[in-house]
C-alpha cells in the first residue's frame, strides 16, 4: 500500500480547526490539484470560489444551518457547477449552444466535474496534513448563497469544503462492506443477501455509536436513512437549478 492510498482510507470528516489560515501557496497547489482531475469531453464545467472574509464565511455558516466550522477554518471553498463561461464560448464563437448547455446531459457533466474536482482537493489537502469537512449545508438556501457569492446565471454552487490544521483526530465512521458496494458482471438484485449485508452493518453501526457516545446512542443505519428519508427536503432546488439555466431540456 502507498502513501496516496493511505491517505484516502484515512480520511475523516474535521469540524474543528486550529485558527491558523492557509497560505496562498497552500490555496494554489489544492486548487491545481483540483484542476488536474477528469473532466468530460475537457468542458471544465465548473468553478471554485475561495472564501477568506471572515464576513462571507459567518453569512454562510449561518445559511448551512449555523455550523460553526464553516465559519472557524483555514480556508473554505465552494465548488460551483459552472456552464456560464461556456456562454461566452458561443458569444465569442457565434454559435447558439444554448440546446446544449440546457440539457440534463450537461447539467450531469457539470456535478460530475465539480465533484471529480472537490476529491481531487480534498486528497490533495489531507496529504499535506491538512483536515477537511464537505458542507451540503450550503444546499438549504441557495437563493441566499448564491446573493453572497455573486454567480450569475448557469454558475450552480453545489457544496463547500473547509480546510484547516485540525484540533482533534475524529473517528472514521464505517463505510458500507465492500461486498455491499462493488457488484461484479451485474448488479446483484438477491434482497435476501441485500437485507442480511445491511443487518450485519447495523450491528457495526451500532457497536461504533455505542463506543463514540459511552452508550448514549444506539443508532442503525437502516434506522437513521429511514428517518432522514422520510423528510423530503429542499425541494425548491428543480425551481432553483431551472431558473440558473440547467436541466431544462
Amino acid at each position: 500500500m502507498n502513501q496516496v492510498i493511505e491517505t484516502i482510507l484515512k480520511h475523516r470528516s474535521i469540524r474543528q480547526y486550529d485558527d491558523r489560515p492557509l497560505t496562498d501557496e497552500q490555496i494554489r497547489t489544492i486548487v491545481e490539484a483540483a484542476q488536474a482531475a477528469s473532466t468530460s469531453s475537457y468542458i471544465q464545467a465548473y468553478s471554485i470560489i475561495g472564501i477568506k472574509d471572515p464576513k462571507k464565511k459567518k453569512k454562510l455558516a449561518e445559511l448551512a444551518g449555523n455550523q460553526p466550522y464553516v465559519e472557524k477554518n483555514g480556508h473554505l471553498l465552494v465548488f460551483c457547477a459552472d456552464l456560464h463561461r461556456h456562454d461566452v464560448v458561443a458569444q465569442m464563437e457565434g454559435k447558439d449552444l444554448t440546446s446544449s448547455l440546457e440539457s440534463t446531459e450537461k447539467f450531469m457533466v457539470s456535478l460530475i466535474d465539480a465533484a471529480l474536482a472537490a476529491q481531487n482537493a480534498a486528497i490533495a489537502a489531507e496529504s499535506m496534513g491538512l483536515g477537511i469537512c464537505y458542507i451540503g449545508g450550503l444546499r438549504n438556501n441557495l437563493k441566499e448563497v448564491a446573493k453572497v457569492l455573486r454567480t450569475p446565471e448557469r454558475v450552480l454552487p453545489l457544496f463547500a469544503m473547509t480546510i484547516g490544521y485540525p484540533l482533534h483526530e475524529s473517528c472514521k465512521k464505517p463505510r458500507l462492506p465492500f461486498e455491499h458496494v462493488y457488484h461484479e458482471e451485474e448488479y446483484e438484485q438477491d434482497e435476501n443477501r441485500l437485507k442480511e449485508q445491511l443487518q450485519q452493518y447495523n450491528d457495526i453501526i451500532k457497536k461504533y455509536y455505542r463506543e463514540r457516545t459511552g452508550g448514549v446512542r444506539n443508532d442503525t443505519w437502516t434506522g437513521q436513512m429511514a428517518q432522514k428519508l422520510s423528510h423530503p427536503a429542499r425541494m425548491y432546488m428543480k425551481e432553483f437549478v431551472e431558473k440558473q439555466g440547467f436541466n431544462k431540456k
